[in-house]
């Protein structure tokens, strides 16, 4: 089958909030597959890049593969964090939402291994 763009949020989840001056975002898979898939297209530098405005510092990725997830740390996205900061979203709770929002291509076969409830 042919590739399709989707948004993150089609195929994954995510929670975030403040680590200090910065934030961490977690991504939850929502098949086995679809971890495998984002194993290999999600990478630090790819976040990095979706979120260069924000995240001055290194990007880190945590892989969790028997949660089908992963956990980026952005530092330096906090502005100072939460009691030093003047941005609106001092825990990055935000960032989270953000990040479902980046488009990825997807082999269309996989879109079929994500169980709706």
């Amino acid at each position: 089958m042919a590739p399709k763009q989707v948004k993150l949020m089609d195929i994954a989840l995510a929670r975030s909030g403040d680590k200090g001056n910065g934030s961490n975002v977690g991504v939850i898979a929502r098949s086995p597959e679809i971890f495998a898939y984002l194993d290999k297209v999600l990478t630090a530098a790819k976040v990095a890049d979706h979120f260069s405005e924000i995240a001055l510092g290194e990007v880190t990725r945590f892989d969790l593969p028997n949660l089908n997830a992963f956990n980026f740390i952005l530092e330096e996205s906090l502005g100072g964090g939460g009691t030093e900061t003047l941005i609106t979203d001092a825990q990055g709770k935000v960032h989270g939402l953000a990040l479902l929002h980046m488009v990825v291509q997807i082999d269309e076969s996989l879109l079929s291994t994500i169980k709706h409830d």
